[in-house]
């Protein structure tokens, strides 16, 4: 069996036999012992992810020895393995305790008042002889050994994997895919469980290839670094990579590029890359673009703006001479953008077009991305409005939307608001679900961010020129009184944001640059700010504050704040919640679309309770459960990035900015982070980097190939 070997200074590795169990949390997942060193019998406390352990057991742990200032000596455990004990007094404790099923303690002692140090290997090894021992038939025999074979391969395959530098959480993941197998897929290509299992990348894979003694040349490597770049480009926003991009990447990894080179035609005979034109492909997102390009070119072509304008209803709200053309063209293209920054009437005009189609007689369906800008577009046109995941109805059974061309969606009209933050994934889904005569019309913001996830719908289709587009300009009077709008707009041009003045404070609108530079003082003021926001404004700090964030590493990413910002909005109250990371009270956000659950990525949460390793998370008044092993899709969010950010609207919020932040600081990331906020925007940090994001007006570009497809499609069908 591999043995464990520290890998990090300090590390030491133990054996111990678990005497009690002093304290679980609720979650299950932080645990404190009272064990004993198997070799001089010292007793320690361990403390760390230890999983399902029970008393008499004994482990091996990797950690290291530690001082806590209040409760004293521990040892805190970075990775265990259970070990199966070798002498008869632990192997009395061990058959026990909860770990074997059908042994209490009295069938314990006879078992080793019978066979001693020889009790397991006689239970594994030679079952039959069980029935020496009075109370013990054939049926029984059978389930002890059972019982003890699985923790016994169960200790092997945690040993193997732990062994090889995998840690515990990641272990569980591991086991619950490949179960038995395990050991012989990680030795096959440990570079493929990285593709298969999120939270496993690439380095992982390759310090576990390191110690099964994977050649640093070998294919399966280069195979596994060429798979980890793609789906890292997909991960930045981009549908394709370069080959360029994949050789520069590969040696960031230590990876010959020749190596790339040869094993990129091997990935694509394979099937997990598609190369077009020198564009390498993720297959799925390939697929995506070449199907949205199709849908856009056939309803643009079908698009016509020769329908007759028809008047403007008396009663209806007056409109500006861009805002009237949207309401006209409504009823005529097939494909039309809707788009406008701060103060410009995005709002008004898509309630004057819901009004006129409401009018006609004509099935409209409202949604958009998120359900916070869903329930926003219910609000502004006080018609229901739905995600666009859940009005293309996710079923489980097959594990893909209902919704597509087999079952259309039943609506003459398609209207999808915030969508700057339509992904190529998304946006394919939606567009195979359309009738063929539906019409759909795209509203958003040009200006913001691109999407999370990867391919920029609204940026391409306005790049094309395929759509029938207005823009929206002008700021009306009244939203030009907001210093957010104004802000917002001077950011757009290049200019520094005014601050609000003495004389128009008012909690509609207010901007403040508020100036620090090193992190230290920077987190002493974010807390701070909290609390005088809840004095002067009335804002909760929790609840209607979002604090904004470019990244989630470093001092001032969101990491380290949303640690900070629970122990000052949410302190430990109860025992049973240290260790927690997350507490009930907390505000969490969900990382991945769940549609079973219906809850999906950038979605905001409050944790309502934990128990029995179970955590309960109110979203939009449904209560959520989430069991250990899905603990992973959820984050703290009292502080979030900014791109996580999109589609959502907040009472206040409160923007980070550091020149640590270098690297993401652009116009798009603060124009998108200042109008995020209704009634108050606070820009928190160093003017340094706020200039520096003023002169960056390009932010990062999304490799796509998106509008090129659309615009070919088209003069095909011209020509």
């Amino acid at each position: 069996m591999q043995q464990h070997l520290p890998e990090r200074s300090g590390e030491e590795v133990i054996e111990v036999e678990v005497e009690d169990l002093l304290f679980a949390s609720d979650d299950g997942r932080f645990k404190v012992i009272l064990a004993r060193r198997a070799s001089d019998q010292r007793p320690i406390r361990a403390i760390g992810d230890l999983g399902e352990v029970f008393v008499g057991e004994r482990l091996r742990l990797v950690g290291a020895q530690g001082q806590h200032p209040r409760y004293g000596e521990r040892f805190r455990v970075r990775t265990f393995t259970p070990v199966l004990p070798t002498q008869a007094a632990g192997i009395r404790r061990f058959l026990a305790s909860r770990a074997v099923e059908g042994i209490g303690q009295s069938l314990a002692d006879r078992l080793v008042d019978r066979f001693g140090d020889e009790t397991l290997d006689v239970i594994i090894s030679d079952p039959g002889r069980l029935r020496e021992v009075e109370g013990i038939g054939a049926k029984r025999a059978k389930q002890i050994a059972r019982s003890v074979g699985q923790r016994r391969a169960l200790a092997e395959r945690m040993a193997f994997l732990q062994g090889l530098g995998i840690g515990p959480s990641n272990v569980s993941k591991i086991l619950e895919r490949y179960g038995d197998g395990a050991p012989r897929v990680i030795r096959d290509d440990p570079y493929l469980v990285a593709e298969e299992i999120p939270g496993i990348g690439f380095l992982t894979a390759d310090r576990i290839g390191l110690n099964l003694g994977i050649d640093p040349s070998d294919p399966r490597r280069a195979a596994g670094a060429v798979l980890h770049l793609v789906g890292k480009a997909a991960e930045d926003g981009h549908l394709y990579c370069g080959e360029a991009e994949l050789q520069a990447g590969a040696v960031e990894l230590d990876v010959p590029p020749s190596r790339v080179q040869e094993v990129i035609p091997m990935l694509e005979r394979s099937g997990l890359l598609v190369i077009e034109e020198g564009r390498i492909y993720a297959p799925p997102l390939h697929a995506a673009e070449a199907g949205v390009s199709r849908h856009l070119a056939r309803l643009a072509r079908r698009s016509s703006e020769c329908a007759e304008a028809k008047a403007i209803a008396p009663g209806e709200v007056a409109l500006n001479r861009e805002q009237m053309r949207a309401v006209q063209l409504c009823s005529s293209s097939h494909l039309m953008v809707l788009t406008g920054g701060p103060g410009t009437g995005k709002t008004t005009t898509v309630r004057a077009i819901v009004e006129r189609l409401n009018a006609s007689g004509e099935q409209l369906l409202l949604c958009a991305p998120t359900g916070r800008a869903a329930k926003r577009l219910n609000e502004a046109t006080a018609r229901e409005a739905k995600t666009i995941h859940r009005a293309l109805e996710w079923n489980p059974a097959i594990g893909s939307f209902r919704r597509g061309p087999e079952l259309p969606l039943e609506a003459d009209v398609v209207l999808v608001d915030e969508a700057s933050m339509l992904d190529i994934r998304l946006a394919h889904s939606l567009l195979e679900a359309l009738r063929p005569d539906a019409r759909l019309i795209l509203v958003g913001d040009a200006d913001q961010l691109p999407p999370v996830g990867p391919g920029p719908v609204l940026r391409e289709l306005l790049s094309s020129e395929a759509a029938t587009t207005i823009r929206l300009e002008e700021v009306f009077r009244q939203a030009q009184q907001s210093a957010i709008v104004r802000g917002a707009h001077a950011i757009l041009h290049g200019r520094m944001p005014a601050p609000s003045v003495a004389q128009e404070i008012s909690g509609r609108g207010d901007l403040f640059i508020v100036r620090a530079k090193e992190p230290a003082a920077i987190q002493e003021r974010l807390v701070a700010l909290l609390e005088r926001m809840r004095e002067r404004y009335g804002l909760d700090p929790k609840h209607d504050v979002q604090v904004l964030v470019p990244t989630r590493r470093g001092a001032l990413g969101t990491e380290q704040l949303n640690a900070l910002l629970q122990e000052a909005l949410n302190p430990v109250r109860h025992e049973a919640h240290r260790g927690l990371r997350m507490r009930p009270g907390d505000k969490v956000m969900q990382l991945r679309n769940d549609y079973e659950r219906e809850v999906y990525n950038g979605d905001l949460g409050e944790v309502r309770r934990v128990e029995a390793g179970t955590t309960v998370v109110l979203f939009d008044g449904r209560e959520i459960r989430y069991g250990l092993k899905d603990l992973d899709d959820l984050t703290l969010a009292y502080a979030t990035t900014i791109h996580k950010s999109q589609g959502s609207e907040f009472p206040a919020t409160i923007l980070v900015l550091h020149p640590c932040h270098f690297v993401l600081l652009s116009r798009p990331l603060l124009y998108t982070a200042v109008t995020r906020a209704r009634r108050l925007a606070v820009i928190l940090g160093d003017p340094r980097a706020l200039r520096i994001a003023i002169r960056n007006d390009q932010g990062q570009r999304s490799r796509s190939h998106l509008a090129a497809r659309v615009r070919a499609l088209i003069g095909e069908a011209e020509a």
